[in-house]
């Protein structure tokens, strides 16, 4: 067994927490993905620090909460030279990194985002497979080399073809990294676009899902009082009746706008919340036969157990839950509870379901403790290793999580918010709005039901404000360190 283990971890784009057959949902298919569950921890209760792509990935990659790193939303023109992400501080000791698929560390706007040092040796980059730059972009230079192009597929009303479908190119391009490597320990990070929007599996696999068999949202007819309340705030769709969701919005490629035809071949505005579903499902079912031909290329090459695997995503999605789709300044479980499995047969626990509360920013140091690498002293996530040794109950690591949307979208609300949940309460302040909202999650654990302006549960709201307070200003970046006492 080697001293240092290689590192597997796998990113997909906008897949919630309760997508996993193994997890409790029996209207998935992911064998490959249950298999990980088996084999080794899953954290059912894991949460993202922005339901915002480049915030949570500033966190998760850097250890420390968005607004501490300075990266507070998408669109940025470039990320900042420090922190050090933690792929150079593994490649400084040793490993050889890559990437493939998606960074979104800075803006992917009509160019291939900048990179800073990030210790990428190996770097395959894709961001949405709509993207199609003069340069940068592997994919699609990948399709015009076997004679395609991200135009003519990504107007097809049966979506890209499986074997030309970004998800295959992610699992090619992770496979052809992992079979080059020997001797030195290695760190791939995999980001897989779907299931992200604009839910246009391959027919094939949308012919898996029959939408009538689909549970369908988590929504009662007061949502749609609940979000009008909520309108002047950030959000990516209007809330609409399940049977009507309105896909149409500023962020989609112009492919989606109202009156068009979608990739999956129906007209924007008229796709219903199971159909949306059995299409998220379907790109679901796609990413986990790509990551089964990925771990047997990892047996094939004797590598399974010196290695060490990370499954989640950095954000989930609302898929009709409250009368919405996608994502925004929203904090309910669907948007901002993820997939987080940590596997490694030959080296932690198997079996293991643990309900502790744990954010994503608790992989960053947790992947340096198992690689041996001394955690910087700035980074605010809390290694979960002691977890997946055994050395701690899987039902304690945090008292709380709490979550960033800090102006986050290009969107004319320029909304402030934070969220701080508790094992049993969650609590939400748009901060300049004059109003935010209280769930109590043993009796709503779907968030129906806003406290907050109910009298019975005011003292329950000022506590939660108070703690919701202290954890925001906790963890203020400090800037550089003391070295004296003036």
């Amino acid at each position: 067994m080697k001293a240092q283990p290689n590192i597997l971890w796998v990113c997909t784009d906008q897949q919630r927490f309760d997508t996993i057959g193994a997890l409790g949902n029996s209207s998935v298919h992911t064998p490959n993905i249950d298999r990980l569950v088996r084999q080794g921890t899953a954290f059912t209760h894991a949460f993202c620090q922005s339901p915002i792509c480049t915030p949570s990935r500033a966190s998760f990659l850097t250890g420390m909460y968005p607004s501490a790193v300075h990266v507070n939303g998408n669109g940025n023109d470039q990320f900042p030279q420090s922190p050090r992400l933690v792929t150079k501080l593994l490649a400084e000791a040793g490993y050889r990194c890559g990437n493939v698929g998606k960074l979104h560390l800075a803006s992917a706007y009509k160019r291939a985002e900048p990179r800073v040092d990030d210790g990428y040796s190996y770097f395959k980059y894709s961001h949405a497979p709509r993207d199609d730059w003069a340069e940068g972009h592997d994919y699609a230079d990948w399709l015009a080399a076997a004679g395609h192009s991200l135009k003519e597929l990504t107007a097809s009303a049966d979506g890209v073809p499986e074997a030309l479908h970004q998800t295959t190119w992610c699992a090619d391009m992770a496979i052809a990294f992992i079979e080059q490597q020997a001797g030195s320990p290695w760190a791939l990070t995999v980001n897989i676009y779907d299931p992200h929007p604009p839910f246009n599996p391959p027919k094939r696999y949308r012919d898996m899902f029959d939408p009538a068999q689909m549970p369908g949202p988590h929504f009662r007819p007061e949502d749609i009082d609940e979000q009008r309340r909520l309108a002047g705030v950030d959000f990516q769709s209007e809330a609409r009746q399940p049977a009507q969701l309105d896909i149409a919005n500023p962020v989609l490629p112009k492919s989606l706008e109202r009156g068009e035809r979608d990739p999956a071949g129906m007209t924007a505005g008229a796709r219903d919340a199971q159909t949306l579903q059995a299409a998220y499902y379907a790109m679901i079912k796609l990413i986990d036969d790509q990551m089964g031909r990925i771990l047997a290329t990892l047996e094939r090459q004797n590598l399974a157990d010196d290695t060490i695997i990370i499954f989640m995503s950095d954000h989930g999605e609302t898929l009709g839950d409250h009368g919405l789709i996608q994502k925004g300044c929203r904090f309910y479980e669907g948007l901002v509870r993820v997939p987080l499995i940590v596997s490694c047969p030959g080296r932690l626990g198997a079996g293991v379901r643990s309900d502790a509360l744990v954010e994503l920013l608790d992989v960053t140091p947790t992947l340096l403790d198992l690689a041996g690498i001394e955690v910087p002293a700035n980074m605010q996530g809390k290694s979960l290793l002691p977890i997946l040794v055994g050395e701690k109950s899987p039902a304690e690591h945090r008292d709380f999580v709490r979550c960033e949307f800090y102006d986050a979208l290009d969107l004319p609300d320029g909304t402030l918010a934070t969220m701080y949940r508790e094992r049993d309460w969650k609590i939400v302040h748009y901060h300049q709005h004059g109003f935010g909202e209280l769930f109590d999650l043993q009796t709503d654990p779907w968030e129906h039901h806003n406290l907050w302006d109910d009298p019975a549960h005011e003292q329950e709201r000022f506590r939660l404000t108070l703690a919701s307070y202290n954890a925001s200003i906790a963890i203020i970046d400090r800037g550089a360190p003391r070295i004296g006492p003036y």
